[in-house]
């Protein structure tokens, strides 16, 4: 069942009944009839209607703001910009799409040839709450300039938000087989992944999700790509400004409620500055970073994105403070709804829970490192590799440290974002594959070599 629960009051708003499987069957037929006329069109007429869909989208932004308010508690002026963001990709994908998809003299010996850009087929999306829009247009957008056809099914308590998108895709011209949204149960995931008609699948989502896609699509031979956790570090090595830095990277920390795959979930400090670090941190979320009403723009910290949510992450707190850790700053859930204090753990040691898993709320951990080298073995010392950030005033130095962080991405003096033109990914238990950029409409692309003569 899909549901919309405010997660302001943990009310139940609406429910909307599973897809049978006959109707994801048919959904799967849908978009495997459609990929035939749709990848025979003109790249130039698919990136038209990709770049009226991202207009579409700025025209709704405030709609799709509250959408995201009521589903997910997001705070509106964050739903204005993640729709603002979605906007981009629609339109870089429109600008640049064509010349990314064009063919690609080679030379070789004896003769000439092309490297000839086309689409695979029908995909399945698979999508996550914490960015309704976002997570599907930096899937979406590339494809179906590409020339793919997309099956999408989001997440559970998004049902609000997976209509509204199917209707703005379909107002931008997007033909009725090409981008099918389906309300598939997990329980069906497998058999639409075991159907030849389905070419490849994209996921954004938990490590445990991506493990049981990624086994079903390769059982079944499918291409793959696979966003999963992240537990990121921010490294700070010196500052010019303390203040500046405490309220930047607290901003980092807890934007989303903290629900962000690349958030700055472990913040690791060298020893000089680590004990005024953590002192002014724990006094900047808990002054600052007050629980509110996500639908009122004085807001700074809104509620999870469900009870369960909420429930989950308060008790990871409490164990890591069960098992030693100090408890800086929060902590405490705050009923009614999915509420939790903006939280600031130190003294996580590598024999406690909170030390390799992710804490996916507005919690974050100090770390303190005596020297460069110390800073980086902390920041590698984890099983994810999503994203990371260096913070401090030598370029070079700063530089230096971002080349020895295993991760998909090194932000220098801000923290993890996303941008329409920068590949977005990560190695290890993160996941597999690009998104975003030049390298996100090559990952369901089918690289043809064309000999000339």
């Amino acid at each position: 069942m899909y549901s919309v629960t405010d997660p302001v009051t943990g009310v139940l708003v609406e429910e909307v009944a599973n897809s049978t499987d006959a109707e994801v069957r048919d959904a799967v037929g849908r978009v495997h009839g459609g990929y035939a006329a749709w990848r025979r069109r003109d790249v130039r007429e698919r990136a038209a209607i990709v770049a009226r869909a991202g207009e579409l989208f700025a025209e709704r932004a405030d709609e799709l703001a509250r959408i995201m308010t009521l589903e997910m508690g997001k705070r509106v002026s964050e739903g204005l910009g993640e729709v603002g963001i979605v906007a981009d990709i629609f339109g870089y994908y429109a600008e640049h799409g064509p010349a990314l998809v064009a063919d690609e003299p080679i030379e070789i010996k004896g003769g000439q040839a092309v490297i000839s850009k086309g689409p695979i087929g029908a995909l399945l999306g698979i999508m996550p709450w914490n960015f309704p829009c976002y997570q599907v247009a930096r899937f979406v957008a590339p494809n179906l300039v590409l020339g793919n056809t997309i099956l999408l099914k989001h997440a559970s308590i998004c049902p609000r938000s997976a209509a509204a998108i199917e209707e703005i895709l379909s107002a931008a011209g997007v033909p009725r087989d090409v981008y099918v949204n389906t309300f598939a149960s997990s329980r069906q995931i497998p058999a639409i992944l075991a159907d030849p008609r389905i070419a490849g699948v994209s996921l954004t989502g938990s490590e445990r999700a991506g493990i049981a896609v990624a086994a079903e699509a390769g059982r079944n031979l499918k291409r793959t790509v696979l966003e999963l956790g992240g537990s990121d570090p921010l490294i700070i090595l010196d500052t010019a400004d303390l203040d500046e830095t405490v309220n930047a990277t607290a901003t980092a920390r807890m934007r989303n409620c903290g629900q962000s795959c690349n958030a700055p979930k472990r913040i690791i400090v060298l020893a000089g500055l680590y004990d005024e670090y953590a002192d002014r941190l724990a006094k900047r979320v808990t002054e600052y970073f007050v629980p509110g009403d996500p639908a009122d723009p004085a807001t700074k910290l809104p509620p999870l994105a469900s009870m369960a949510a909420a429930d989950v992450v308060a008790a990871q707190v409490a164990k890591a403070v069960e098992q030693g850790a100090t408890l800086r700053a929060g902590g405490n859930r705050i009923t009614p709804g999915a509420y939790l204090e903006a939280t600031v753990l130190t003294d996580v040691t590598p024999d406690m829970d909170a030390y390799a898993e992710e804490i996916f709320g507005p919690v974050a951990i100090v770390f303190r490192a005596d020297d460069e080298d110390d800073a980086i073995r902390l920041a590698n010392d984890t099983p994810f590799g999503l994203g990371a950030s260096v913070w401090g005033t030598n370029e070079e130095r700063n530089r230096r440290v971002a080349d020895r962080i295993d991760a998909g991405m090194v932000y220098l003096n801000r923290a993890g974002g996303s941008q329409a033109d920068l590949p977005f990914g990560g190695i290890k238990r993160s996941g597999l594959g690009r998104e975003l950029g030049p390298a996100g409409i090559e990952e369901f692309m089918n690289r043809k070599s064309i000999r000339l003569g």
